[in-house]
C-alpha cells in the first residue's frame, strides 16, 4: 500500500487552514457522481494538493494563488458542468473563500499538476513514499480516509467504529496490533478495593518500515510522559524518511504528540490526575492492516463483553453524583458519553482531575475525527445508544404512511 503523510495535528494557528481543507474535502465527496464530461473532480483534487501543506500566517499569497487556480479551472469546465450541483457548490465556495482571505481575483495562478513520475529502479515511485497523505492523494485523486480511537479515564474506549465502552480491564491489553503499530495499555485499580481501573502505562511500537523509519518504542507511565522514544531519539532514525516520525511536547510532562507521517497517523498521549490517556487519528488502510490472529484490539472491537461496565453513577462514591455532575458540566456542557465518563470517574475516584481527562479526550476527538457530526455520542448509562430526536421525526411520517396504507 502507498505510504505517506498523516494529517498534521491542528494547533490553534492551523485551525483556519483546517476548516478550509475540510470544505475542499466535502466538495470532493459531493463530486463523486459527476459526469465524465464535467471535470470538477480534477479541479477539486488539484486545489487540495496545492493547499494540503500550507500552514501559518505566511501562507496568504500561496493560498490566494491556489484559489485563483481553482477558480480558473472551474471556468474552463463551466460549459460541460452546467446544471451540476457539485460544480455550482464549488464556485460559490471559492467566492466565499476569496472574500474570507482577502484574495484579489487578479494575480498569479499555479501551474497544472505534473504527470506522475515513472517508477525508479528500486521499485518505488520517486514521489516521497514516506509522506502518506501526499502519496495517497497523488495516486487516488482524493485525500485518504481516517479513523479515530481513544482510551481515557476508567478506561473508557471509543473505537474506530464510534462504539463507546467503559471497561474494568486490569493488566495489559492491546489497543492496536496491526502491521504498522502495536499499542498496549496497562491498567490498575483506580483505588484500593475498587473494580474500576485506570491506564497507568502505555507502550507504543512503531514497526520498522523499509527506507522510512527504524523500529521505535515509546513508553509513558504515571508522572513520566517523555518527549522522546525509549532510545532517547525524537524521530524515526537515520533512514531517508526518518523525519516522517517525530515527537512534539505540547505540555511538559503532561501531553505529547507523535506524528507518524509515513503511515498517515497522529497520536496524542496525556496525563490528567492519576491516569494516562491515548488518542489516535489513523489512516483507514493502516487501521485495517491486521490479520485474523490480531483480532484482540480494543480500538477495533472495544472491550470484551465480560469486561464492560455501566456508567450510571453509583449510590456510594467518593464524591456525591450531583457534585460530580456540577464539576463535569463546567468542562463538558454537552451531556454525552464524555460527560457520563467524567461523572463516573469523579464519583469513583474522588479525583476532580478526571474532569481534565474527559475534556482532553473530547478535544482530541474534535481534532482527530474526520466527521465532526460524530463528535458527541449519546448513550443511556453506558448501554445502548439513544435514538436521536431527528431519527424519531423521521420515523413518525413513516409510521403514518404505514397506517394510511393499511387502511
Amino acid at each position: 500500500m502507498g505510504m505517506g503523510r498523516p494529517a498534521r495535528s491542528r494547533s490553534p494557528g492551523q485551525l483556519e487552514n483546517s476548516s478550509l481543507f475540510l470544505q475542499a474535502f466535502l466538495l470532493l465527496l459531493l463530486c463523486r457522481h459527476v459526469s465524465s464530461q464535467c471535470k470538477i473532480l480534477r479541479c477539486n483534487s488539484e486545489y487540495v494538493a496545492a493547499t494540503l501543506h500550507l500552514h501559518g500566517p505566511g501562507r496568504g499569497a500561496a493560498f490566494c494563488t491556489a484559489l485563483r487556480s481553482y477558480s480558473l479551472c472551474t471556468r474552463r469546465t463551466a460549459r460541460t458542468c452546467r446544471g451540476d450541483l457539485a460544480f455550482h457548490s464549488a464556485v460559490h465556495g471559492i467566492e466565499d473563500l476569496m472574500i474570507q482571505n482577502n484574495c484579489s481575483k487578479e494575480g498569479p495562478t499555479a501551474l497544472p499538476r505534473p504527470r506522475p513520475p515513472a517508477p525508479n529502479p528500486q521499485g518505488f515511485e520517486s514521489l516521497d513514499i514516506c509522506d502518506y497523505e501526499r502519496s495517497f492523494l497523488y495516486k487516488h485523486g482524493r485525500p485518504p480516509g481516517f479513523q479515530h480511537c481513544a482510551a481515557f479515564g476508567d478506561p473508557h474506549i471509543r473505537t474506530f467504529h464510534d462504539d463507546f465502552h467503559t471497561c474494568r480491564v486490569e493488566g495489559s491489553w492491546p489497543l492496536l496490533d496491526n502491521d504498522y503499530l502495536f499499542v498496549q495499555a496497562t491498567s490498575s485499580p483506580v483505588a484500593k478495593g475498587s473494580n474500576a481501573t485506570v491506564t497507568s502505562k502505555l507502550t507504543i511500537i512503531f514497526k520498522n518500515m523499509k527506507e522510512c523509519i527504524d523500529q521505535k518504542v515509546y513508553q509513558a507511565e504515571l508522572d513520566n510522559v517523555p518527549a522522546a522514544f525509549q532510545d532517547g531519539s525524537v524521530n524515526g532514525g537515520m533512514r531517508p524518511g526518518g523525519s516522517s516520525l517525530v515527537i512534539w511536547e505540547r505540555s511538559p510532562g503532561r501531553h505529547v504528540e507523535i506524528r507518524a507521517d509515513y503511515i498517515g497517523t497522529t497520536i496524542a498521549v496525556r496525563q490528567a490526575g492519576r491516569q494516562l490517556s491515548f488518542s489516535i487519528r489513523a489512516a483507514e488502510e493502516v487501521a485495517r492492516a491486521f490479520t485474523e490472529e490480531q483480532d484482540l484490539q480494543l480500538c477495533v472491537g472495544g472491550c470484551p463483553h465480560s469486561q464492560r461496565m455501566s456508567r450510571s453513577p453509583r449510590e456510594r462514591g467518593r464524591v456525591p453524583a450531583e457534585t460530580a455532575r456540577a464539576l463535569c458540566r463546567e468542562m463538558l456542557p454537552v451531556e454525552d458519553v464524555y460527560f457520563q465518563s467524567c461523572v463516573f470517574d469523579v464519583v469513583t475516584s474522588g479525583d476532580t482531575n478526571f474532569t481534565m481527562a474527559a475534556h482532553g479526550a473530547l478535544e482530541d476527538a474534535r481534532l482527530f475525527l474526520p466527521d465532526a457530526e460524530k463528535l458527541h455520542i449519546f448513550q443511556a448509562g453506558g448501554g445502548c445508544p439513544l435514538i436521536s430526536p431527528s431519527f424519531l421525526l423521521f420515523l413518525l411520517p413513516c409510521g403514518l404512511w404505514a397506517v394510511l396504507l393499511h387502511f
